[in-house]
């Protein structure tokens, strides 16, 4: 698939990519022969082929979320650079 210079300049702006003449054809030769890549896949039979939901056969091991030993309070605040003896203290970053 050829790509135009109207689309690769489409597309570098979307991707907010930044680049000169020069390197504008190599960018164009790669995006076609990635292109081309992909539309070899359509050549590839999927019929029942089922979509995978992850890479990976592993099966998640969940927890349970039970309650446990925690942290007190005070020991999580004893060195703390600012607290007010209930939480962390942090400085102001948004008005």
């Amino acid at each position: 698939m050829n790509i135009n210079e109207e689309s690769l300049k489409k597309l570098a702006h979307l991707a907010r990519l930044d680049f000169d003449a020069s390197a504008s054809e190599k960018m164009a030769k790669d995006l076609s022969g990635i292109l081309d890549w992909v539309e070899q896949l359509n050549e590839v039979d999927t019929e029942g082929v089922k979509p995978l939901t992850n890479m990976s056969q592993e099966i998640n091991a969940y927890r349970q979320d039970v309650v446990g030993n925690h942290l007190e309070r005070e020991k999580g605040l004893k060195n703390a650079p600012d607290q007010d003896g209930e939480f962390f203290r942090v400085p102001k970053v948004l008005d």
